[in-house]
């Protein structure tokens, strides 16, 4: 296990932030456009408001990971939960312990805006992501997930 900073994104990162999105989309066989990801990001995570949370894994001064987040609504729960949208380690720190101190982050920030519940999704063919979630207590539920462009 090794020892990063888990903190969240400055507005100074978001380059690295997009950059690390893009290897995301690649690990996960998906097409990213990077065009105004940046001003788009900057207005999610740095606003008054912010509809989106994002940390950064920052270990040795190099953003090698990101995890972001949102506060969303369950009718069926009446109550609100975390959405966790992504989280992505660079491959050379992965099964290093860096996902289990992500999840911690997450979960007591999830606490300060009063949810008890985390969701989240992964691709079928990420088994090594559907182990590490079993591992830290996931619990999954077949679904399909569907995209309508508007």
């Amino acid at each position: 296990m090794i020892s990063p900073t888990i903190r969240f994104a400055k507005r100074t990162e978001l380059t690295a932030i997009v950059k690390l999105c893009a290897l995301h989309a690649d690990y996960e066989a998906c097409k990213y456009d990077p065009t105004d990801k940046k001003e788009k990001l900057e207005t999610h995570f740095f606003s008054k408001n912010p509809s989106a949370y994002c940390l950064v894994v920052d270990y040795d001064n190099q953003i090698i990971g990101y995890a972001t987040y949102m506060k969303q609504f369950s009718t069926w729960d009446a109550d609100f939960y975390v959405y966790l949208d992504c989280l992505f380690i660079k491959e050379a720190f992965r099964s290093k312990g860096i996902g289990e101190q992500v999840i911690a982050q997450i979960k007591r920030h999830a606490t300060k805006l009063s949810c008890n519940l985390i969701q989240w999704q992964t691709p079928d063919f990420n088994t090594r992501a559907i182990k590490f979630y079993k591992k830290i207590g996931g619990v999954s539920k077949p679904k399909e997930r569907f995209f309508l462009t508007v």
